[in-house]
C-alpha cells in the first residue's frame, strides 16, 4: 500500500472545455477530469489519458509531479484543434480573516 502523503488543494481544467475547478484533494480532482475527458472523442489520446487519470498509481505519480514541478499538463488532440489537460496546486484562498490588514 502506498504511503499517504499530505496534499493541498489542486486546480483542474481542461481548456476550452471545462472551467478551472479547485480540489481539496488530489483524488477527487483525478476523478473530476477523468468524469470529463472521458467523454471527449479522445481517439489515439483515450489510452494515455486513461492511464494517466485512472491508473492505481496516477495519483501518486501526479503528487510527485506536482511537487517537483508545480503543475502537470498534457495536451488533448481533439477534433476542434488542441486542448491542455491541467493540474496545478491551488492559491490559497483569501478569506476575511487573511485579508485583514487593520490594526489588530
Amino acid at each position: 500500500m502506498a504511503h499517504q502523503q499530505p496534499t493541498r488543494p489542486v486546480v483542474v481544467e481542461i481548456a476550452g472545455i471545462t472551467p478551472p475547478a479547485r480540489f481539496a484533494r488530489l483524488s477527487d480532482a483525478l476523478a473530476a477530469l477523468w468524469d470529463s475527458a472521458r467523454l471527449l472523442p479522445l481517439d489515439g489520446d483515450r489510452e494515455l489519458v486513461t492511464c494517466w487519470l485512472t491508473d492505481p498509481h496516477a495519483e501518486e505519480r501526479t503528487l510527485e509531479l506536482l511537487t517537483l514541478q508545480g503543475a502537470r499538463s498534457l495536451t488533448l488532440q481533439l477534433p476542434d484543434g488542441p486542448h491542455v489537460l491541467s493540474i496545478r496546486w491551488s492559491e490559497p484562498e483569501v478569506t476575511a480573516k487573511t485579508a485583514d490588514h487593520g490594526p489588530g
